[in-house]
């Protein structure tokens, strides 16, 4: 497949997803835990743009001995899209959608080289 520049490595940031275009389709790329990940930017929902959404950790709820909910607490370990649509969560490490993780997002594989972020289209 052939790699086409997608943008400087420069550009990203852990913080917010960096949306470029290549032949057409809209990609969000973004830093993650010292890893460049690169998505679609179509959420597999209803086609919102998932990567300019939210990106929050996982909630996480601590129940009783009753199952009620006490709190909910964040999970840093592992962060989320939430497409600003309808809210879907994907976790930004593999594209898998939080509630049903044959559901993922569309991932392309990234190089980083000479100043420079790389997708195999």
């Amino acid at each position: 497949m052939p790699e086409k520049l997608l943008c400087a490595s420069s550009d990203l940031n852990d913080t917010t997803a960096k949306i470029c275009e290549i032949e057409g389709v809209e990609i969000g790329v973004i830093r993650h835990k010292g890893d460049v990940v690169a998505y679609k930017n179509v959420c597999p929902h209803q086609g919102g743009p998932v990567c300019e959404g939210l990106k929050m950790p996982k909630v996480c709820v601590e129940f009783d001995d009753q199952q009620r909910a006490l709190r909910q607490n964040f999970d840093d370990s592992e962060m989320h899209f939430v497409c600003p649509w309808h809210g879907w969560e994907f976790k930004m490490e593999t594209g898998e959608a939080v509630g049903d993780p044959k559901i993922r997002l569309k991932r392309y594989k990234v190089t980083e080289r000479d100043g420079g972020i790389y997708v195999e289209i």
